[in-house]
């Protein structure tokens, strides 16, 4: 067990000992001041609900029928226990008084307690005035107050010793109690400490991902977030492998054929020109591919996005269009706008129209000669939409939601020239936007490219 456990259970163990000692000497007091009471006050007379049910059956008695009445009711009580004084303080059946009895009875009458039902002072219909109580059977021992309630009993002196044997169980019982809740709350932050540990060392597996069955509080959530966190980590890392080896792969060709271009030039001096064409050609790939990766890397970084403004992506299109159409003509392609947009959208103006033109011009070159890049523009409430559509070969339906990765080249894409950036730029770009990005294949061969993006006021 670690140092945490030992904090919790010691925590968890003093406040319980507290709570049990607190309570245990709170009843315990109260205890003694009850049979404290009951010392300096012996039961002479009853003082039960049986008393209260035998006053209130002679009050009736009297009331109806008399003295005569009461004194037979008296009489035939089998325990003949029932004393009915009157004011001279004569028994009415001749009885003996016991005088502690008519003592406590009178005091109660004096105090005025809540129990004062059991004693009471009857008035006859003659005007005769008489003291009831109902004398105490268990004070009826050797003496007149043995039994349960003289002394040694409950009614008896106080009992002297502290429940020490209740402390001593409740302790034992605070021990298990605490040693479970240490345990408790100690395992799922040892196991965290183990997974940083872990993932100090390189380790990035999901380790909190089985369901809890017995728990589901926040230490289970802060696993989860964990487990979020650390693959969120794990799948930068590989994506930090894949790019140096997509961005290596990508430079060894360019750089392979600068080298060769290099060595024709100087075996073959009458060939420079070409040579010196091909060079040029290839640096412009490398610088192209460079700007990409820069864009790409920037990108990943949320703080690198430049401020926000409203602008019409009518406007925008159109400009976008202009220059793809110029590209298009020279490929023997054309291009087509369909639909109006007259909206506008919060955006980075030169990072969205670079995104938009990168799908453009990614149609444009997988479109066959002679064919049509159509652009669709709508706005429904809330967002606009773009979509851009090609005759192209297509994308296999499982490559479908790859294409926009860095680097991801299609198998089928006829060896057309690219670095596969372009879409994953356009990715990236949208996403910043607070839009979305997807691609399907369109009936009778083609890629369409959907893209919707919140509209100004609704950002």
């Amino acid at each position: 067990m670690g140092r945490l456990f030992w904090k919790f259970f010691a925590c968890i163990l003093l406040a319980q000992l507290a709570t049990t000692i607190g309570v245990g000497t709170v009843f315990w007091l109260r205890d003694q001041a009850r049979m404290q009471q009951a010392a300096a006050m012996p039961r002479a007379i009853d003082m039960g609900p049986s008393a209260e049910f035998m006053i209130d059956a002679a009050a009736a008695t009297l009331a109806h029928g008399g003295s005569a009445a009461l004194r037979d009711l008296v009489a035939s009580e089998a325990r003949n226990s029932i004393f009915v004084i009157d004011a001279e303080g004569r028994d009415m059946l001749g009885r003996d008084v016991p005088p502690e009895a008519r003592a406590q009875a009178e005091k109660v009458l004096e105090d005025g307690t809540p129990r004062h039902r059991v004693v009471r002072t009857l008035t006859a219909p003659d005007g005769a005035r008489y003291l009831v109580f109902v004398r105490s059977m268990r004070g009826r021992g050797p003496g007149g107050h043995g039994g349960p309630h003289g002394p040694g009993g409950p009614g008896g002196p106080p009992g002297k010793g502290f429940p020490f044997m209740s402390i001593a169980g409740a302790t034992v019982a605070s021990l298990l109690f605490a040693g479970l809740l240490a345990w408790y709350f100690s395992r799922p932050i040892r196991a965290l400490r183990s997974a940083f540990e872990a993932a100090s060392a390189g380790d990035l597996s999901p380790r909190f991902d089985a369901p809890r069955r017995v728990r589901d509080d926040e230490l289970d959530d802060l696993g989860r977030d964990f487990d979020s966190m650390a693959g969120r980590l794990r799948s930068l890392m590989e994506g930090q492998r894949r790019l140096l080896h997509d961005v290596s792969h990508e430079l060894r060709s360019p750089l392979a054929r600068l080298q060769a271009a290099i060595g024709l030039a100087q075996q073959q001096p009458d060939k420079i020109c070409a040579s010196l064409e091909r060079i040029e050609r290839e640096s412009v790939r490398m610088d192209k591919l460079v700007g990409e990766l820069l864009t790409l890397s920037r990108l990943e970084v949320s703080a690198a996005m430049p401020p926000m403004e409203e602008v019409g992506l009518m406007e925008l299109v159109e400009d976008i269009v202009a220059d793809a159409r110029f590209e298009a003509g020279q490929q023997g392609r054309s291009i087509e706008v369909k639909g109006m947009a007259l909206v506008g959208v919060r955006c980075a103006p030169d990072l969205l129209s670079r995104a938009i033109e990168n799908v453009v011009r990614n149609a444009i070159k997988h479109s066959p000669e002679g064919g049509t890049v159509c652009i669709e523009l709508g706005a429904d409430i809330g967002q606009a939409r773009i979509s851009v559509l090609d005759r192209g070969p297509g994308v296999a339906p499982e490559q479908l939601a790859s294409i926009f990765e860095p680097f991801y080249r299609a198998q089928d894409d006829g060896g057309v020239d690219g670095h596969g950036l372009g879409l994953a730029i356009a990715r990236r770009v949208i996403g910043a936007h607070g839009g979305a990005i997807s691609a399907s294949n369109r009936e009778g061969g083609g890629l369409r490219v959907d893209i919707t993006l919140p509209l100004a006021g609704a950002v």
